[in-house]
Protein backbone atom coordinates (compact mmCIF):
# COMPACT_ATOMS: atom_id res chain seq x y z
CA UNK A 1 0.00 0.00 0.00
CA UNK A 2 1.18 3.71 -0.23
CA UNK A 3 2.70 5.46 2.32
CA UNK A 4 2.26 8.92 1.29
CA UNK A 5 0.02 10.67 3.41
CA UNK A 6 -3.26 11.98 1.90
CA UNK A 7 -4.35 15.34 2.97
CA UNK A 8 -8.23 16.18 4.24
CA UNK A 9 -9.79 19.44 5.15
CA UNK A 10 -12.22 19.04 7.81
CA UNK A 11 -14.80 20.54 5.18
CA UNK A 12 -14.11 17.62 2.90
CA UNK A 13 -16.11 14.04 4.09
CA UNK A 14 -16.09 11.78 1.29
CA UNK A 15 -13.33 9.03 0.33
CA UNK A 16 -13.37 7.65 -2.98
CA UNK A 17 -15.21 3.96 -3.33
CA UNK A 18 -13.20 1.33 -3.73
CA UNK A 19 -10.34 2.89 -2.16
CA UNK A 20 -7.28 1.14 -0.74
CA UNK A 21 -5.67 2.78 1.84
CA UNK A 22 -3.04 1.51 4.52
CA UNK A 23 -5.27 1.12 7.56
CA UNK A 24 -8.85 1.52 7.83
CA UNK A 25 -10.15 2.55 11.48
CA UNK A 26 -13.62 2.04 12.40
CA UNK A 27 -15.07 4.18 14.37
CA UNK A 28 -14.02 7.94 15.36
CA UNK A 29 -13.78 8.00 19.29
CA UNK A 30 -10.72 9.75 20.64
CA UNK A 31 -8.69 6.16 20.65
CA UNK A 32 -9.52 6.08 16.56
CA UNK A 33 -8.59 9.57 15.91
CA UNK A 34 -5.11 9.04 18.23
CA UNK A 35 -4.57 6.15 16.22
CA UNK A 36 -5.72 7.63 12.74
CA UNK A 37 -2.75 10.89 13.88
CA UNK A 38 -0.05 8.35 14.69
CA UNK A 39 -0.54 6.46 11.63
CA UNK A 40 -0.77 9.32 9.20
CA UNK A 41 2.15 10.91 11.26
CA UNK A 42 4.61 7.99 9.86
CA UNK A 43 3.28 8.55 6.59
CA UNK A 44 0.43 5.37 6.44
CA UNK A 45 -2.75 6.52 4.29
CA UNK A 46 -5.83 6.21 6.97
CA UNK A 47 -9.19 6.30 6.71
CA UNK A 48 -11.14 7.11 9.61
CA UNK A 49 -15.44 6.13 9.44
CA UNK A 50 -17.25 7.46 11.78
CA UNK A 51 -21.33 7.01 12.44
CA UNK A 52 -21.98 10.21 14.00
CA UNK A 53 -22.04 13.78 12.68
CA UNK A 54 -18.77 14.44 14.50
CA UNK A 55 -15.89 12.28 15.64
CA UNK A 56 -15.29 12.32 19.51
CA UNK A 57 -17.40 9.41 20.51
CA UNK A 58 -17.90 9.30 24.29
CA UNK A 59 -15.50 11.98 24.62
CA UNK A 60 -17.29 15.24 23.00
CA UNK A 61 -19.06 18.57 24.04
CA UNK A 62 -22.70 19.13 23.42
CA UNK A 63 -25.13 21.68 24.42
CA UNK A 64 -27.76 19.32 25.71
CA UNK A 65 -30.64 21.63 26.76
CA UNK A 66 -31.79 23.32 23.88
CA UNK A 67 -31.45 27.39 23.40
CA UNK A 68 -29.36 27.65 26.73
CA UNK A 69 -25.48 28.43 26.45
CA UNK A 70 -23.63 25.33 28.47
CA UNK A 71 -21.55 23.33 26.47
CA UNK A 72 -21.44 20.10 28.91
CA UNK A 73 -18.70 17.45 28.78
CA UNK A 74 -22.00 15.08 27.78
CA UNK A 75 -20.93 11.36 28.94
CA UNK A 76 -16.63 11.32 29.78
CA UNK A 77 -16.57 14.00 32.26
CA UNK A 78 -12.81 13.54 33.64
CA UNK A 79 -9.17 12.83 32.53
CA UNK A 80 -6.16 10.53 34.11
CA UNK A 81 -5.30 8.03 32.17
CA UNK A 82 -3.93 10.14 29.54
CA UNK A 83 -0.33 9.52 28.85
CA UNK A 84 1.71 13.11 28.47
CA UNK A 85 3.76 10.88 26.50
CA UNK A 86 0.65 11.33 23.69
CA UNK A 87 -0.10 14.80 24.35
CA UNK A 88 3.84 15.17 23.15
CA UNK A 89 3.71 13.06 20.32
CA UNK A 90 0.84 14.56 19.03
CA UNK A 91 1.91 18.31 20.05
CA UNK A 92 -1.89 18.17 21.59
CA UNK A 93 -2.76 21.73 23.20
CA UNK A 94 -4.72 20.21 25.79
CA UNK A 95 -5.07 21.91 29.52
CA UNK A 96 -6.27 19.96 32.14
CA UNK A 97 -7.40 21.61 35.52
CA UNK A 98 -6.33 19.88 38.98
CA UNK A 99 -9.06 20.19 41.24
CA UNK A 100 -8.31 21.64 44.72
CA UNK A 101 -10.50 19.38 46.98
CA UNK A 102 -10.60 15.10 46.38
CA UNK A 103 -13.65 14.51 47.61
CA UNK A 104 -16.88 15.55 50.00
CA UNK A 105 -19.17 12.87 52.00
CA UNK A 106 -21.63 13.70 53.90
CA UNK A 107 -22.42 11.37 56.76
CA UNK A 108 -26.06 10.03 55.25
CA UNK A 109 -26.95 9.71 59.00
CA UNK A 110 -26.49 13.26 60.01
CA UNK A 111 -25.70 15.65 57.13
CA UNK A 112 -24.90 18.19 59.21
CA UNK A 113 -20.78 16.48 59.32
CA UNK A 114 -19.34 15.16 56.45
CA UNK A 115 -15.64 14.10 55.51
CA UNK A 116 -13.96 16.62 53.29
CA UNK A 117 -10.47 16.06 52.04
CA UNK A 118 -8.73 18.42 50.96
CA UNK A 119 -5.41 18.10 48.52
CA UNK A 120 -3.93 21.80 50.14
CA UNK A 121 -4.69 21.14 53.49
CA UNK A 122 -3.54 18.09 55.34
CA UNK A 123 -4.79 19.52 58.76
CA UNK A 124 -8.60 20.09 57.84
CA UNK A 125 -8.78 16.72 56.33
CA UNK A 126 -7.57 14.78 59.23
CA UNK A 127 -9.71 16.74 61.37
CA UNK A 128 -12.67 16.22 59.20
CA UNK A 129 -12.33 12.64 59.59
CA UNK A 130 -12.89 13.29 63.28
CA UNK A 131 -15.99 15.11 62.26
CA UNK A 132 -17.78 12.06 61.05
CA UNK A 133 -16.43 10.21 64.04
CA UNK A 134 -13.42 8.34 62.55
CA UNK A 135 -11.14 6.89 64.47
CA UNK A 136 -7.99 9.74 65.68
CA UNK A 137 -6.18 6.73 63.27
CA UNK A 138 -8.31 6.70 60.11
CA UNK A 139 -6.34 9.73 58.77
CA UNK A 140 -3.25 8.11 58.78
CA UNK A 141 -4.30 4.96 57.71
CA UNK A 142 -6.37 6.20 54.96
CA UNK A 143 -3.09 8.25 53.44
CA UNK A 144 -0.98 5.38 54.12
CA UNK A 145 -3.14 3.29 52.21
CA UNK A 146 -2.90 5.46 49.53
CA UNK A 147 0.71 6.40 49.53
CA UNK A 148 1.30 1.92 49.30
CA UNK A 149 -1.32 1.97 46.59
CA UNK A 150 1.01 4.97 44.53
CA UNK A 151 3.90 2.50 44.53
CA UNK A 152 2.23 0.26 42.81
CA UNK A 153 0.48 2.43 40.17
CA UNK A 154 4.10 4.70 39.75
CA UNK A 155 5.79 1.72 39.14
CA UNK A 156 2.62 0.07 36.49
CA UNK A 157 1.87 3.57 34.98
CA UNK A 158 4.94 3.73 32.34
CA UNK A 159 4.09 -0.10 31.04
CA UNK A 160 1.14 1.09 29.55
CA UNK A 161 2.51 2.53 26.50
CA UNK A 162 4.75 -0.32 26.49
CA UNK A 163 4.65 -3.88 25.30
CA UNK A 164 2.77 -5.74 27.59
CA UNK A 165 4.19 -7.16 30.31
CA UNK A 166 3.86 -10.97 31.98
CA UNK A 167 2.46 -10.99 35.37
CA UNK A 168 5.63 -11.80 36.82
CA UNK A 169 7.48 -9.48 34.92
CA UNK A 170 4.68 -6.73 36.70
CA UNK A 171 4.76 -8.27 39.91
CA UNK A 172 8.85 -7.94 40.11
CA UNK A 173 8.32 -4.12 39.04
CA UNK A 174 5.56 -4.18 41.98
CA UNK A 175 8.62 -5.75 44.27
CA UNK A 176 11.21 -3.12 43.14
CA UNK A 177 9.15 -0.33 44.07
CA UNK A 178 8.20 -1.51 47.47
CA UNK A 179 5.02 -2.36 46.23
CA UNK A 180 4.62 -5.80 47.15
CA UNK A 181 2.39 -5.16 49.70
CA UNK A 182 -0.20 -3.42 47.70
CA UNK A 183 0.12 -5.89 44.60
CA UNK A 184 -1.06 -8.43 46.82
CA UNK A 185 -3.69 -6.52 47.98
CA UNK A 186 -4.90 -5.29 44.65
CA UNK A 187 -3.98 -7.91 42.33
CA UNK A 188 -4.34 -10.85 44.41
CA UNK A 189 -6.74 -10.81 46.78
CA UNK A 190 -10.29 -8.91 46.61
CA UNK A 191 -10.17 -4.83 47.51
CA UNK A 192 -12.51 -5.33 50.52
CA UNK A 193 -10.15 -7.17 52.78
CA UNK A 194 -7.69 -4.72 52.27
CA UNK A 195 -10.33 -1.53 52.67
CA UNK A 196 -11.68 -3.33 55.96
CA UNK A 197 -8.20 -4.74 57.27
CA UNK A 198 -6.76 -0.94 56.42
CA UNK A 199 -9.98 1.45 57.86
CA UNK A 200 -12.55 1.20 60.59
CA UNK A 201 -14.98 3.86 59.56
CA UNK A 202 -17.68 2.55 57.07
CA UNK A 203 -18.09 5.86 55.41
CA UNK A 204 -14.06 6.15 54.88
CA UNK A 205 -14.38 2.63 53.51
CA UNK A 206 -17.15 3.98 51.20
CA UNK A 207 -14.87 6.36 49.83
CA UNK A 208 -12.33 4.18 48.57
CA UNK A 209 -14.21 1.05 47.58
CA UNK A 210 -16.31 3.95 45.06
CA UNK A 211 -13.18 4.09 42.95
CA UNK A 212 -13.58 -0.21 42.31
CA UNK A 213 -17.37 0.31 41.16
CA UNK A 214 -17.04 3.24 38.70
CA UNK A 215 -19.41 1.45 35.75
CA UNK A 216 -18.94 -2.01 37.24
CA UNK A 217 -20.92 -4.39 38.46
CA UNK A 218 -19.20 -5.72 41.30
CA UNK A 219 -18.87 -5.87 45.44
CA UNK A 220 -16.16 -5.88 47.40
CA UNK A 221 -15.30 -9.33 47.69
CA UNK A 222 -16.06 -10.72 44.21
CA UNK A 223 -13.18 -13.42 43.71
CA UNK A 224 -13.33 -12.46 40.13
CA UNK A 225 -11.62 -9.33 40.85
CA UNK A 226 -13.48 -7.32 38.16
CA UNK A 227 -13.19 -4.99 40.76
CA UNK A 228 -9.97 -4.90 41.47
CA UNK A 229 -8.98 -4.09 38.10
CA UNK A 230 -11.77 -1.22 37.60
CA UNK A 231 -10.06 0.07 41.02
CA UNK A 232 -6.33 -0.09 39.40
CA UNK A 233 -7.68 1.76 36.99
CA UNK A 234 -8.89 4.58 38.65
CA UNK A 235 -5.85 4.89 40.69
CA UNK A 236 -3.02 3.91 38.07
CA UNK A 237 -3.19 7.88 35.71
CA UNK A 238 -0.11 9.26 35.91
CA UNK A 239 0.79 7.11 38.40
CA UNK A 240 -1.16 8.88 41.05
CA UNK A 241 -4.55 8.57 40.23
CA UNK A 242 -5.44 12.09 39.85
CA UNK A 243 -8.47 13.28 37.69
CA UNK A 244 -8.41 16.62 36.12
CA UNK A 245 -11.10 18.91 34.59
CA UNK A 246 -10.33 19.27 30.54
CA UNK A 247 -10.32 22.98 29.96
CA UNK A 248 -13.35 23.56 27.32
CA UNK A 249 -14.63 20.24 28.34
CA UNK A 250 -13.88 17.25 26.52
CA UNK A 251 -15.10 17.86 23.57
CA UNK A 252 -11.61 19.91 23.28
CA UNK A 253 -9.54 16.70 24.18
CA UNK A 254 -11.29 14.81 21.21
CA UNK A 255 -11.35 17.76 18.73
CA UNK A 256 -7.66 18.07 19.61
CA UNK A 257 -6.84 14.75 18.51
CA UNK A 258 -9.20 15.40 15.41
CA UNK A 259 -6.78 18.27 13.93
CA UNK A 260 -3.62 15.94 14.79
CA UNK A 261 -5.14 13.43 12.71
CA UNK A 262 -6.16 15.97 10.28
CA UNK A 263 -3.10 17.78 9.97
CA UNK A 264 -0.87 14.48 9.83
CA UNK A 265 -2.97 13.83 6.25
CA UNK A 266 -5.14 11.25 7.55
CA UNK A 267 -8.95 11.36 6.00
CA UNK A 268 -11.96 11.34 8.32
CA UNK A 269 -15.51 10.51 6.69
CA UNK A 270 -17.98 11.32 9.15
CA UNK A 271 -21.87 10.02 8.89
CA UNK A 272 -20.53 6.99 7.89
CA UNK A 273 -21.65 4.16 9.41
CA UNK A 274 -19.48 0.60 9.16
CA UNK A 275 -22.22 -2.06 7.84
CA UNK A 276 -19.72 -5.38 7.29
CA UNK A 277 -15.80 -5.96 7.90
CA UNK A 278 -14.82 -8.47 5.44
CA UNK A 279 -12.15 -10.49 4.55
CA UNK A 280 -9.05 -9.19 2.76
CA UNK A 281 -10.04 -5.85 4.69
CA UNK A 282 -12.88 -4.85 2.99
CA UNK A 283 -15.34 -2.53 4.60
CA UNK A 284 -18.81 -1.78 3.59
CA UNK A 285 -20.23 1.75 5.22
CA UNK A 286 -23.22 3.79 4.51
CA UNK A 287 -23.54 7.64 3.89
CA UNK A 288 -26.58 9.88 3.16
CA UNK A 289 -28.25 6.99 2.28
CA UNK A 290 -25.40 5.57 -0.25
CA UNK A 291 -23.35 2.23 0.34
CA UNK A 292 -19.55 2.32 -0.36
CA UNK A 293 -16.74 -0.04 0.04
CA UNK A 294 -13.00 0.82 0.86
CA UNK A 295 -10.48 -1.68 1.21
CA UNK A 296 -7.13 -1.99 3.83
CA UNK A 297 -3.68 -3.76 4.81
CA UNK A 298 -5.01 -3.05 8.33
CA UNK A 299 -8.03 -2.65 10.03
CA UNK A 300 -8.26 -0.67 13.31
CA UNK A 301 -11.57 -1.10 15.60
CA UNK A 302 -12.34 1.29 17.62
CA UNK A 303 -15.75 0.01 18.14
CA UNK A 304 -16.67 -2.47 21.54
CA UNK A 305 -15.53 -6.34 20.70
CA UNK A 306 -18.76 -7.54 20.45
CA UNK A 307 -19.71 -4.35 18.09
CA UNK A 308 -16.97 -6.10 15.85
CA UNK A 309 -17.74 -9.90 16.04
CA UNK A 310 -21.35 -8.46 14.58
CA UNK A 311 -19.65 -6.79 11.97
CA UNK A 312 -17.96 -9.57 10.94
CA UNK A 313 -21.03 -12.10 11.25
CA UNK A 314 -20.81 -14.24 8.67
CA UNK A 315 -17.27 -14.93 8.21
CA UNK A 316 -16.80 -15.71 12.07
CA UNK A 317 -18.79 -17.37 14.18
CA UNK A 318 -21.84 -15.11 15.83
CA UNK A 319 -21.86 -14.29 19.41
CA UNK A 320 -18.88 -16.18 20.29
CA UNK A 321 -16.31 -13.19 21.70
CA UNK A 322 -13.40 -14.66 22.70
CA UNK A 323 -13.32 -12.98 25.56
CA UNK A 324 -16.11 -13.57 27.70
CA UNK A 325 -15.63 -10.55 29.78
CA UNK A 326 -16.18 -8.65 26.48
CA UNK A 327 -19.95 -8.95 27.34
CA UNK A 328 -20.05 -7.82 30.19
CA UNK A 329 -22.84 -5.37 31.00
CA UNK A 330 -23.00 -1.71 32.36
CA UNK A 331 -23.84 -0.44 35.66
CA UNK A 332 -24.67 3.10 35.80
CA UNK A 333 -27.09 6.14 35.13
CA UNK A 334 -25.82 9.48 33.98
CA UNK A 335 -27.48 12.69 34.81
CA UNK A 336 -26.61 16.40 33.48
CA UNK A 337 -28.00 19.31 35.36
CA UNK A 338 -27.72 23.63 34.88
CA UNK A 339 -28.44 25.04 38.07
CA UNK A 340 -29.23 28.82 38.45
CA UNK A 341 -26.10 28.25 41.47
CA UNK A 342 -25.13 25.85 43.77
CA UNK A 343 -27.53 24.14 46.60
CA UNK A 344 -27.14 25.13 50.51
CA UNK A 345 -26.32 22.11 52.18
CA UNK A 346 -26.77 20.68 55.57
CA UNK A 347 -23.45 21.18 56.74
CA UNK A 348 -23.07 24.07 58.00
CA UNK A 349 -18.99 23.86 58.52
CA UNK A 350 -18.37 23.80 54.74
CA UNK A 351 -19.02 26.23 51.87
CA UNK A 352 -20.72 24.73 48.48
CA UNK A 353 -17.93 25.54 46.53
CA UNK A 354 -15.77 23.55 48.61
CA UNK A 355 -17.96 20.51 48.53
CA UNK A 356 -18.93 20.68 44.87
CA UNK A 357 -15.15 21.45 43.94
CA UNK A 358 -14.25 17.82 44.02
CA UNK A 359 -16.08 14.56 44.32
CA UNK A 360 -19.55 14.86 46.16
CA UNK A 361 -20.36 11.44 47.56
CA UNK A 362 -24.01 10.44 48.38
CA UNK A 363 -24.95 7.54 49.94
CA UNK A 364 -22.05 5.62 49.31
CA UNK A 365 -20.95 4.02 52.87
CA UNK A 366 -19.27 0.70 52.56
CA UNK A 367 -22.77 -1.05 53.38
CA UNK A 368 -25.07 1.37 51.43
CA UNK A 369 -22.60 -0.36 48.56
CA UNK A 370 -23.17 -3.62 49.51
CA UNK A 371 -27.12 -2.90 49.73
CA UNK A 372 -27.61 -1.19 46.57
CA UNK A 373 -25.33 -3.82 44.87
CA UNK A 374 -27.89 -6.71 46.34
CA UNK A 375 -30.94 -4.44 45.57
CA UNK A 376 -30.08 -3.98 41.99
CA UNK A 377 -29.43 -7.89 41.60
CA UNK A 378 -32.34 -8.43 42.89
CA UNK A 379 -34.06 -6.64 39.89
CA UNK A 380 -35.07 -3.23 41.85
CA UNK A 381 -33.25 0.29 41.98
CA UNK A 382 -31.47 0.92 44.93
CA UNK A 383 -33.19 3.16 47.74
CA UNK A 384 -30.80 5.31 48.55
CA UNK A 385 -29.12 5.32 45.03
CA UNK A 386 -25.35 5.91 45.22
CA UNK A 387 -23.80 8.96 43.50
CA UNK A 388 -21.21 10.97 42.65
CA UNK A 389 -21.58 14.72 41.72
CA UNK A 390 -18.92 16.40 39.88
CA UNK A 391 -19.33 20.46 39.25
CA UNK A 392 -16.93 20.64 36.02
CA UNK A 393 -18.08 24.58 35.76
CA UNK A 394 -16.40 25.30 39.53
CA UNK A 395 -13.15 24.50 37.75
CA UNK A 396 -13.53 25.59 34.43
CA UNK A 397 -16.17 28.39 33.55
CA UNK A 398 -15.37 28.81 29.89
CA UNK A 399 -17.70 25.89 29.27
CA UNK A 400 -20.73 28.68 30.42
CA UNK A 401 -21.50 31.84 28.42
CA UNK A 402 -20.30 35.16 29.85
CA UNK A 403 -24.35 35.55 30.97
CA UNK A 404 -24.41 32.13 32.49
CA UNK A 405 -21.56 32.82 34.33
CA UNK A 406 -22.42 35.95 35.34
CA UNK A 407 -25.80 34.46 37.03
CA UNK A 408 -23.96 32.07 39.47
CA UNK A 409 -25.05 29.09 37.20
CA UNK A 410 -23.10 25.97 37.71
CA UNK A 411 -23.27 22.27 35.74
CA UNK A 412 -23.69 19.40 37.81
CA UNK A 413 -22.90 15.75 36.58
CA UNK A 414 -24.24 12.72 38.44
CA UNK A 415 -22.88 9.42 37.92
CA UNK A 416 -25.28 6.92 39.73
CA UNK A 417 -24.13 3.15 40.84
CA UNK A 418 -25.14 0.00 40.80
CA UNK A 419 -27.46 0.34 37.77
CA UNK A 420 -26.80 -2.28 36.12
CA UNK A 421 -28.28 -2.99 32.36
CA UNK A 422 -30.27 -5.79 33.20
CA UNK A 423 -32.96 -3.30 35.14
CA UNK A 424 -33.30 -2.00 31.30
CA UNK A 425 -35.05 -2.64 28.45
CA UNK A 426 -36.58 -1.59 25.15
CA UNK A 427 -39.93 -2.00 26.41
CA UNK A 428 -39.00 -0.11 29.82
CA UNK A 429 -36.23 2.42 28.96
CA UNK A 430 -38.92 5.38 29.13
CA UNK A 431 -40.47 4.44 32.40
CA UNK A 432 -36.70 3.66 34.20
CA UNK A 433 -34.79 6.84 32.44
CA UNK A 434 -37.89 8.79 34.82
CA UNK A 435 -37.75 6.32 37.81
CA UNK A 436 -33.52 6.67 37.65
CA UNK A 437 -34.13 10.28 37.34
CA UNK A 438 -36.34 10.36 40.43
CA UNK A 439 -34.21 8.32 42.57
CA UNK A 440 -31.11 10.50 41.35
CA UNK A 441 -32.85 13.50 42.61
CA UNK A 442 -33.66 11.92 46.14
CA UNK A 443 -30.42 10.53 46.80
CA UNK A 444 -29.42 14.10 46.32
CA UNK A 445 -32.02 15.72 48.34
CA UNK A 446 -31.23 13.55 51.27
CA UNK A 447 -28.16 15.58 51.85
CA UNK A 448 -29.21 19.24 50.78
CA UNK A 449 -30.73 21.69 52.45
CA UNK A 450 -33.42 22.58 50.12
CA UNK A 451 -34.19 20.24 46.47
CA UNK A 452 -32.33 20.37 43.89
CA UNK A 453 -35.48 20.45 41.72
CA UNK A 454 -35.94 24.14 42.63
CA UNK A 455 -32.68 25.19 41.18
CA UNK A 456 -33.03 23.70 37.94
CA UNK A 457 -32.64 26.44 35.21
CA UNK A 458 -35.50 25.91 32.63
CA UNK A 459 -34.65 26.65 28.71
CA UNK A 460 -36.48 29.03 26.29
CA UNK A 461 -38.75 26.37 25.88
CA UNK A 462 -39.53 26.37 29.27
CA UNK A 463 -38.27 22.89 30.35
CA UNK A 464 -36.27 22.17 33.35
CA UNK A 465 -32.49 21.78 32.10
CA UNK A 466 -32.04 18.12 33.31
CA UNK A 467 -31.10 15.00 30.83
CA UNK A 468 -30.64 11.41 31.84
CA UNK A 469 -28.84 8.92 30.81
CA UNK A 470 -29.54 5.01 31.01
CA UNK A 471 -27.28 2.21 30.22
CA UNK A 472 -30.10 1.57 26.86
CA UNK A 473 -29.45 4.99 25.76
CA UNK A 474 -25.99 4.80 26.06
CA UNK A 475 -25.55 2.25 24.01
CA UNK A 476 -27.87 3.30 21.37
CA UNK A 477 -26.22 6.40 21.22
CA UNK A 478 -22.55 5.32 21.55
CA UNK A 479 -22.91 1.58 20.12
CA UNK A 480 -21.57 0.27 23.64
CA UNK A 481 -22.89 -3.21 24.20
CA UNK A 482 -25.00 -3.26 26.98
CA UNK A 483 -24.16 0.35 28.00
CA UNK A 484 -20.82 -0.84 29.10
CA UNK A 485 -18.33 2.49 29.60
CA UNK A 486 -15.88 0.19 29.11
CA UNK A 487 -16.71 -1.94 25.84
CA UNK A 488 -16.87 -4.54 27.92
CA UNK A 489 -15.34 -6.09 31.41
CA UNK A 490 -11.64 -4.43 32.02
CA UNK A 491 -8.72 -6.48 32.09
CA UNK A 492 -5.36 -6.53 33.84
CA UNK A 493 -2.58 -4.37 31.90
CA UNK A 494 -0.36 -7.37 32.36
CA UNK A 495 -0.77 -10.48 30.76
CA UNK A 496 -0.72 -14.14 32.42
CA UNK A 497 3.23 -15.74 32.43
CA UNK A 498 1.43 -18.69 29.38
CA UNK A 499 0.18 -16.13 27.30
CA UNK A 500 1.38 -16.28 23.55
CA UNK A 501 3.32 -13.06 22.83
CA UNK A 502 4.31 -13.77 19.47
CA UNK A 503 3.16 -11.21 17.51
CA UNK A 504 3.33 -7.40 17.72
CA UNK A 505 -0.49 -7.47 17.82
CA UNK A 506 -0.08 -9.51 21.16
CA UNK A 507 2.28 -8.02 22.67
CA UNK A 508 0.47 -4.65 22.49
CA UNK A 509 -2.48 -6.27 23.78
CA UNK A 510 -4.73 -5.16 20.59
CA UNK A 511 -4.64 -8.48 18.83
CA UNK A 512 -8.22 -10.26 17.70
CA UNK A 513 -8.33 -14.06 15.98
CA UNK A 514 -7.45 -11.92 12.80
CA UNK A 515 -3.98 -11.19 12.32
CA UNK A 516 -4.77 -8.04 10.06
CA UNK A 517 -7.63 -6.84 12.02
CA UNK A 518 -6.85 -4.80 15.82
CA UNK A 519 -8.45 -3.52 18.77
CA UNK A 520 -7.96 0.46 19.21
CA UNK A 521 -10.53 1.07 21.73
CA UNK A 522 -11.13 0.81 25.29
CA UNK A 523 -11.87 -2.74 24.70
CA UNK A 524 -8.33 -3.54 23.82
CA UNK A 525 -5.93 -4.75 27.08
CA UNK A 526 -5.50 -1.39 28.81
CA UNK A 527 -8.49 -0.01 27.46
CA UNK A 528 -11.09 1.79 29.07
CA UNK A 529 -11.89 5.83 30.03
CA UNK A 530 -10.37 8.69 27.97
CA UNK A 531 -6.79 7.50 27.74
CA UNK A 532 -5.80 7.11 23.78
CA UNK A 533 -4.05 4.48 24.96
CA UNK A 534 -5.45 1.77 23.01
CA UNK A 535 -5.51 3.76 20.28
CA UNK A 536 -1.78 4.80 20.46
CA UNK A 537 -0.64 0.78 21.31
CA UNK A 538 -2.58 -0.33 18.13
CA UNK A 539 -0.64 1.62 16.12
CA UNK A 540 2.58 0.48 17.90
CA UNK A 541 1.52 -2.33 16.44
CA UNK A 542 1.34 -1.93 13.53
CA UNK A 543 4.13 -0.20 12.92
CA UNK A 544 5.99 -2.49 14.47
CA UNK A 545 4.38 -5.16 12.11
CA UNK A 546 5.42 -3.08 9.04
CA UNK A 547 8.75 -3.34 9.96
CA UNK A 548 9.14 -6.68 10.40
CA UNK A 549 7.46 -7.32 7.16
CA UNK A 550 9.76 -5.14 5.83
CA UNK A 551 12.85 -6.71 6.99
CA UNK A 552 11.88 -10.27 6.23
CA UNK A 553 11.08 -8.69 2.71
CA UNK A 554 14.77 -7.11 2.18
CA UNK A 555 17.33 -9.86 0.57
CA UNK A 556 20.36 -10.51 2.29
CA UNK A 557 23.53 -8.24 0.97
CA UNK A 558 26.08 -10.60 -0.04
CA UNK A 559 29.30 -10.99 1.18
CA UNK A 560 30.93 -9.13 -1.47
CA UNK A 561 28.85 -5.86 -1.28
CA UNK A 562 29.06 -5.49 2.88
CA UNK A 563 33.12 -6.55 2.74
CA UNK A 564 32.30 -10.05 4.30
CA UNK A 565 29.62 -9.25 6.23
CA UNK A 566 26.38 -10.77 6.03
CA UNK A 567 23.28 -8.42 6.59
CA UNK A 568 20.81 -9.17 9.36
CA UNK A 569 17.53 -7.81 9.35
CA UNK A 570 16.34 -6.01 12.38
Amino acid sequence: MSSTPRSNSSTDNTAPDASAFDAIIVGGGHNGLAAAAYLAKAGKAVLLLEKLEQPGGAAVSARAFEGVDANLSRYSYLVSLLPQQVIDDLGLHIRLARRRYSSYTPDPHDGRRALLIDNADAAASAASFTTVGAPESEFRAFTGFYDDCRRLTGALWPTMTAPLPTRSEARELAVRAGALEAWDAIVERPIGEAITRSLQHELVRGVVLTDALIGTFARAFDEDLQQNICFLYHLVGGGTGDWDVPVGGMGAVSGELERAARDAGATIVTSAEVTAVRPGGVVNYRQHGAEHTAAGSWILANVAPAVLDRLRTGWVAPNTPSNPNHLREGAQVKVNLLLKRLPRLLDPQVSPAAAFGGTFHVNETFPQLDAAYRAAAAGTIPDPLPCEIYCHSLTDPSILSPALQASGAQTLTVFGLHVPDRLVSAGNNDRRRAELQAAVLKSLNSVLAEPIEDLLLSGPDGQPCIETKTTLDIGRALGMPRGNIFHGGLDWPFVEDNAPLDTPARRWGVATDDARILLCGSGARRGGAVSAIGGHNAAMAVLEAEKLESGRRTPPVSDEAEGGAEAVPE
